[in-house]
């Protein structure tokens, strides 16, 4: 779980100084006839030193500008490791000012054939800006001359207007790294929070005053020179069922809280308390503003509620009829881009139009609603001490309704009423009312996916098995379901693709119930022949039941996982089936019965098996009862596993009495 250390910006004295900078470059023999990282025997490649450094400062044009200098060294030991001789070095373009990165320069140190040491310059003209939209582009070039055992050495420098934006510094990456520095230099005219996250702990922090090192126009500031280093840092490792790795991985953020200005002496204070937040939420015209357009609604929404006067069936009528008349955009963000009235009319819109309707029509309806501001699972977690806008990149409508609440996100069509898509779960949100002070709510185990598959089947005298196959979902898997068989063009064409997929199994006959349903489970029944025969020995009977999504490998390979597991929300799956046996069959190779609980009911893995006249019956349930599940329970949930598969590739074995 993160972990956050606040470390205070000094403004006098001197804390165990010693004076940093830069690492010497060059080749170095030992580096080149490095064999292996001992710290980390897998590697393919590890960063031998990195250096940073970062300072508000002048240009020569007058400006003030964030200068940041990047300096690293790495050993690639195999081909596995050439992927880290690319680098890509993102830039952030405005409409008038945009970042620039300059003083490139790279070098590949390696052994001939003959045993010789050799050294390749990267040629600028092998550096490239490739623009990736409206206001981002990125710089890339590729260390020349890789080959197993070299060492590259790259640097560059990037100047940036947005000197709000301090630059952060992360210890962690995928490969590791055996040592990495990085200084900052902040004059007096600016105050920053610094914030350590993840698990790691600094080897090295230290600091001073450094006087007058910002002048301009006659004014003069000294600075805050900080120190910040760590060694032995081992690569950051991303598994399944995580959310954004910057919320784990170890690292330095930067958090501007005021700044006075050199020239005027006007003092202006950045980070806010949620009061302010709100305030400038409420008087924001691409949100506040269209909170309060509820006359426009009102014209809209009279047929759709008509004859309606449960306020339940009021807010489903509403959110069904946004979900038809809007067509998602794929741009997120928690503002209204053009105004819901032009999203309105143009029958599409980013998800700040389509949700801040969703709540101005509601309350047009009389149905008491918020708007609930939060973070996507990629975009990172919030960082709730310092109330900062940016960390918000999504916005949901809150349906209040007698003692009962409703999240609702009506960007997807599909999407059942009071379902959010897994995306927005993610730790809390931010309630936004015109009328009353914001607060927070939580997003996790607000709601549960699970799915029964019930299969009764016969065995037949000429080795095939027929019967019915019968899957049931609810909650989220029937709404991932639906999205499956919807992107198809018909039943037919997904029932076609799931026979070929499946070649012992044949489809003789298919049916759907609640397809189009959205706040039904969703039923398919099919009735099936199956070829009971061993591949490898015609003269066996077999047959496994986990014929859909059958687990083959354990998604936890680390020997201990320092971030949770989070699934998002909790899940039951269940199996049962019923197997009818010739007289002259019976079983000879039946599953194993496990039962694995994990500790505080957590989870579960459990198995029953039963013989009965001509027959068996044979179930399991998997059961995750938590959506998030912290470091602690990783072995379990690894050790649950491998029950799992090792349960799942069993076939069971029949045989003539």
């Amino acid at each position: 779980m993160k972990k956050l250390l606040l470390i205070a910006l000094i403004s006098v004295g001197i804390q165990n100084f010693t004076k940093a900078q830069d690492f010497q470059g060059g080749y170095v023999q030992e580096e080149v006839e490095m064999q292996k990282y001992n710290k980390d025997t897998s590697a393919h490649a590890v960063f031998l030193n990195e250096f940073g450094n970062s300072r508000i400062d002048i240009t020569n044009e007058d400006h003030i500008r964030l200068i940041y200098d990047y300096h690293a060294k790495i050993k690639i030991f195999d081909n596995k490791g050439f992927a880290n001789g690319t680098i890509e070095i993102p830039i952030h373009n405005g409409d008038d000012v945009a970042e620039e990165v300059t003083d490139i320069s790279g070098t590949t140190y390696y052994k001939d054939d003959n045993g010789l040491t050799q050294k390749i310059d990267l040629d600028p003209k092998k550096v490239f800006k490739v623009k990736d939209y409206k206001y981002g582009s990125t710089v890339k070039f590729a260390l020349p001359g890789l080959r197993n055992g070299c060492v590259i050495e790259f640097r560059y420098k990037l100047t940036s207007p947005y000197w709000d934006s301090f630059r952060k510094w992360e210890f962690q990456d995928n490969i590791p790294k055996v040592y990495s520095q990085y200084e900052a230099h902040i004059p007096g005219f600016w105050t920053f929070n610094a914030s350590l996250r993840g698990v790691l702990k600094l080897s090295k922090t230290n600091s001073e005053i450094e006087r007058e090192c910002f002048t301009s126009h006659g004014s003069k500031s000294d600075c805050s020179h900080l120190v910040y280093a760590m060694k032995d840092i081992p690569a950051f490792v991303e598994e399944d069922y995580m959310t954004s790795p910057k919320n784990f991985l170890s690292a330095i953020y930067f958090e501007l809280v005021e700044f006075t200005n050199p020239y005027t002496g006007v003092k202006t204070v950045v980070t806010k308390e949620w009061k302010d937040i709100d305030r400038q939420l409420k008087i924001a015209n691409e949100f506040g503003s269209q909170l309060k357009r509820k006359d426009l609604m009102k014209e809209r929404l009279a047929s759709v509620i008509a004859g309606k006067t449960d306020e339940l069936d009021k807010t489903k009528a509403i959110y069904a009829y946004l979900q038809k008349w809007y067509k998602w955009n794929d741009y997120i963000g928690i503002y209204s881009s053009d105004g819901i009235k032009k999203a309105m009319d143009a029958h599409t819109g980013s998800v700040g139009d389509i949700n801040l309707t969703l709540v101005t029509a509601l309350n047009a309806a009389g149905i008491n609603s918020e708007a609930v501001v939060l973070s996507t699972r990629d975009h990172g977690n919030i960082n709730t001490l310092y109330p900062v806008l940016s960390d918000f990149n999504y916005v949901i409508a809150k349906a209040n309704i007698g003692d009962k609440t409703y999240l609702l996100d009506a960007t997807d069509p599909l999407l059942p009423f009071g379902l959010l898509p897994l995306k927005c779960l993610n730790d809390k949100g931010r309630v936004i009312s015109l009328d009353k002070p914001s607060y927070w709510i939580e997003l996790n185990s607000i709601q549960k996916k699970a799915n029964t598959t019930s299969l009764n089947l016969t065995l037949l005298d000429n080795g095939k098995i027929k019967g019915t196959i019968s899957n049931y979902y609810t909650g989220y898997d029937a709404y991932l379901k639906r999205k499956a068989i919807k992107k198809f063009n018909s039943v037919d064409e997904y029932v076609e693709d799931l026979d070929g997929k499946l070649p012992k199994l044949k489809i003789l006959k298919a049916d759907m119930s609640n397809l189009d349903s959205l706040n039904l489970p969703l039923g398919e029944v099919f009735e099936v022949e199956i070829d009971a025969f061993d591949n490898m020995n015609r003269s066996r009977l077999v047959f496994n039941p986990f014929l859909w999504e059958k687990i083959t490998s354990n998604p936890f390979k680390l020997s201990e996982r320092d971030y949770p597991v989070d699934w998002g929300m909790a899940s039951d799956n269940r199996l049962v089936l019923s197997m009818h046996l010739p007289s002259q069959y019976a079983i000879e190779t039946a599953p194993q019965v496990v039962a694995f609980s994990m500790p505080n009911n957590g989870g579960m893995f459990i198995t029953s098996f039963e013989n009965q006249d001509n027959g068996f019956t044979f179930s399991n349930i998997t059961r995750f009862a938590k959506a998030i599940y912290n470091p602690e329970e990783y072995p379990y949930l690894k050790e649950l596993y491998n029950k799992i598969i090792l349960t799942e590739k069993t076939d069971m074995v029949f045989k003539k009495k």
